[in-house]
């Protein structure tokens, strides 16, 4: 029976698997880390136990989703030969360095200083521990810069040349690396990452509101969190409308189905919710706003938005996975722009930290930031179909040929060994959470010194950073 699957579907599925895991870590990583070389900043500049404290809770949960995201990225790295080895084979002298740039550039960074980032807190001097914290958050950032290019360049490839046998060569380093959508696409993904820390930070926080415990961590988490969700969920809205405008000009298929937008429209309607049947080559059931759609797509009421039917049944993308996810992603950002307002409001009103409904809404939306990141992720991936590098190779031709057995009983063992390891890695978080932040004297060591060591010779008499 097995032998009956299409390959190439397992292959997508498994691919699907192992990359939706693996985006939940360094969406996590990325943000979390800036934000523990904020909470260093803060404690060197202010002598606050609390943003010491909070700052070794979150540096252990940092070190387990770090050691996670390795993992599951390595998995992913030997699917390019298992599953997909004549995409390797043919993109490999563009995707190969980019990634291997990554490696060096940021991997060996990361590695070099993680060490001294966890295990070096009363060890080694101040400034070093600070700038270890700094480095490592960076080298999170400049691995986003490796990854995000190399998946953008396949959506948007340029700089390259077809060379015998179908083999892709780079002409141009820098168009390759600064593709069309790699600048959008890179500030989105960043700014998504820190608000998803944002929001786990703040659900957490609000937890620890609500039971009691830990007050003035949970002030710190609650508060810096707030900053967040005020501030940038709005800029995120922004940097998504460029990012969906830079995808109307290079990718229109992904758009129109993003939208259910079947027929070429003047002045085009926005569907808020329907079902698209691609058979019928329609949008059942749609509620539609006249107008709105040319509007957000053209910034002209009176815009033309092309429809999928502007294109082959075969290059369209599968409609109804990027239609939802789209809505999915949208909803979820408005839900956090309008928990920015909520937050801004309660604090003007000095509520912001007596309000219980509003911290059990904040524990409410601690995954909001994850689900939303795997909705946009799926928009681009399966928005990008049938090609795997737009408009130069299809799926169907970056297969390996393998069977479907073969493909069936990795897949398989990939899900149970995932549930167990991640399962485990899980629990072990949720058992930090639980215990919460360390006491003064884990902090600052058995003789309950209470002014922190670190603070020796960096913070100035006016309370700043000697730098």
């Amino acid at each position: 029976m097995i032998e009956n699957f299409d390959p190439v579907l397992l292959a997508r599925i498994q691919f699907a698997f192992t990359v939706s895991f693996h985006i939940l870590f360094p969406a996590f990583t990325i943000g979390l880390a800036s934000w523990l070389a904020v909470l260093e900043w803060r404690w060197l500049s202010t002598g606050e136990s609390s943003y010491a404290q909070t700052y070794r809770m979150w540096v252990k949960i940092f070190a387990v989703t770090f050691g996670m995201g390795v993992v599951s990225g390595v998995v992913m790295s030997f699917q390019f030969g298992t599953n997909w080895a004549a995409f390797s084979d043919k993109a490999g002298n563009i995707l190969g360095p980019l990634l291997g740039y990554e490696v060096l550039t940021a991997f060996f960074l990361e590695a070099s200083f993680l060490g001294v980032m966890l295990f070096g807190w009363n060890r080694v001097s101040p400034r070093m521990h600070f700038a270890s914290t700094i480095i490592v958050a960076v080298g999170t950032v400049t691995s986003a810069f490796w990854i995000l290019s190399a998946n953008s360049w396949m959506q948007t490839p340029q700089g390259y040349r077809i060379g015998e046998a179908g083999l892709v060569y780079a002409v141009n380093w820098l168009e390759v690396i600064f593709n069309p959508s790699f600048p959008y696409r890179f500030v989105h993904m960043v700014t998504a990452a820190y608000l998803t820390t944002a929001f786990v930070v703040g659900g957490i926080g609000a937890f620890y509101l609500v039971s009691g415990r830990h007050q003035k961590c949970a002030r710190v988490m609650f508060g810096m969190a707030m900053i967040m969700a005020i501030f940038v969920s709005p800029l995120q809205f922004f940097l998504g409308d460029q990012h969906g405008l830079n995808t109307l000009k290079h990718q229109p298929a992904k758009v129109a189905a993003m939208e259910g937008l079947w027929e070429t429209r003047i002045g085009a309607p926005l569907n808020l919710f329907g079902w698209p049947d691609q058979e019928a080559e329609k949008t059942k059931y749609a509620i539609e706003i006249p107008k709105l759609s040319s509007l957000i797509l053209t910034h002209d009421l009176n815009g033309k938005v092309v429809g999928l039917k502007a294109w082959p049944k075969e290059d369209r993308p599968p409609v109804w996975i990027v239609f939802w996810c789209f809505r999915i992603m949208v909803g979820l950002g408005v839900l956090m722009i309008l928990t920015g307002l909520a937050a801004l409001v309660l604090y003007l009103k000095k509520q912001l930290f007596e309000a219980r409904w509003f911290h059990y809404w904040c524990m409410a939306m601690t995954p909001a930031g994850f689900l939303a990141v795997l909705a946009g992720w799926f928009v681009t991936e399966v928005g990008r179909q049938p090609y795997i590098i737009y408009g130069v190779m299809r799926a169907t031709e970056a297969v390996s040929p393998v069977g479907a057995p073969p493909m069936a009983m990795s897949f398989t063992a990939f899900v149970l060994t995932y549930g167990f390891i991640f399962g485990a890695g899980t629990y072990y978080i949720l058992k930090l959470i639980r215990k919460g932040p360390d006491s003064e004297e884990e902090v600052y060591g058995a003789h309950g010194v209470k002014k922190p060591p670190l603070l020796t010779g960096l913070v100035s008499e006016k309370g700043g950073p000697n730098v």
